[in-house]
């Protein structure tokens, strides 16, 4: 691999032409459609280096030289020469197919399309392309270089090599790579935006937020679900939330509070009361939900909790029965690395076997062989 190209200079983009020039050594090209938007993400990446430099956590030499190898650019025929290209553009079928469409009269034949989509089909993605099979997904957690997993998306029809080339890529990264299937939501957003979606269903139906939120502290996790959601953006909890509905069914539910709290722009957590405290969420949220209920039932932090679980393991079972994953220990792994689950619990399918709930909701263990069929 001797150049990359990056489609897109916004945050996630900007993160990734920082991580590969450091980590691949090579020439990286970050492209946007105006010279405002690339000027963007390089202060970025200038100024994340300057903070790592200052915190003596890089060199000034090793700063001088990701900056040499980092560029910037409107132009398209940039990306002629890379062997290798990542667009992290808005989560908009779209605009992706429309990129990939204008790259694929760029670039050489033997070049790598990927994909950082977080929840889009990378099969519908590339399914208008001249060659498909050059196309893999390599979905990336935000922050890029905190966060340790990156989750490899096998398309319908990509290639053996597409896929040793994300495995690669993602190995010089140091990352831990895990494979997943093309379906909605891959691994670690699937479940952990359903465990949001049943928080806040629970609070449409009545539930206080500030039960809801609290009830899942026993799962260890780095935060509750209300800081998270302003962490990632409630715009963007919402879309992935919606179209998770619309490719997998009702049991994603539907919260005209959520979207009248996007419409707003409104946070929905409060800023921690001292340093290293949890974010707890703002009561006041209350008013945007139960609009359409018309007999509320408030629950418990230990009912939200067992909704929450019972789900989140349903939900499981259905990934292992369509092959989103070879086996638990693959969904563990990604739910300790990319959602923050306790990694002393030993991943969450254990946790969901200990405590009875894969019995419960499935028949049977997690860890034994075979699944039991999942109803829809």
């Amino acid at each position: 691999m001797t150049k990359v190209g990056i489609v897109g200079a916004g945050l996630m983009a900007a993160q990734l032409a920082l991580l590969f020039s450091q980590r691949l050594g090579v020439p990286v090209v970050m492209r946007d459609l105006d010279q405002e938007r690339v000027d963007k993400g390089l202060s970025y990446v200038n100024d994340t280096l300057s903070k790592l430099v200052g915190a003596g956590k890089v060199s000034a030499a090793a700063a001088a030289k990701a900056t040499s190898l980092i560029q910037g650019t409107t132009e398209l025929e940039q990306f002629a020469d890379c062997d290798f290209v990542i667009e992290a553009v808005t989560e908009v079928m779209k605009l992706k197919k429309a990129v990939f469409a204008e790259l694929e009269e760029i670039i050489s034949p033997t070049a790598i399309l990927a994909t950082n989509t977080s929840a889009l089909s990378v099969s519908d993605m590339a399914s208008d392309l001249k060659h498909p099979e050059r196309v893999v997904g390599l979905h990336f957690f935000n922050p890029v270089a905190q966060m340790p997993l990156v989750e490899v998306i096998h398309a319908q029809r990509t290639s053996t090599q597409a896929l040793a080339t994300a495995f690669y890529v993602a190995k010089q990264l140091r990352k831990t790579a895990v494979l997943s299937a093309d379906r909605p939501g891959f691994i670690v957003n699937r479940l952990l935006i359903l465990l949001m979606g049943k928080v806040v269903e629970a609070i449409e139906n009545g539930t206080d937020p500030v039960v809801a939120d609290r009830a899942l502290r026993p799962l260890g996790l780095p935060m509750g679900p209300f800081a998270l959601f302003d962490l990632v953006g409630p715009a963007v909890g919402l879309h992935v939330l919606t179209s998770l509905r619309e490719d997998l069914g009702t049991r994603f539910p539907h919260s005209p509070g959520l979207e009248q709290i996007v419409k707003e722009g409104t946070k929905v957590s409060l800023p921690p009361a001292s340093k290293g405290a949890p974010s707890e969420v703002d009561p006041a949220i209350a008013k945007y939900f139960g609009s359409n209920v018309s007999q509320p039932v408030a629950l418990s932090e230990a009912q939200v909790l067992d909704q929450v679980l019972s789900a989140l393991t349903h939900e499981i079972g259905l990934m292992l029965e369509e092959g989103v994953v070879q086996n638990p220990t693959q969904i563990d792994v990604c739910m300790i690395l990319g959602a923050g689950w306790s990694f002393a619990a030993g991943g969450i399918t254990p946790y969901l076997d200990r405590t009875g709930y894969s019995e419960k909701i499935l028949g049977k263990r997690f860890h034994q062989e075979g699944i039991a069929s999942i109803p829809r």
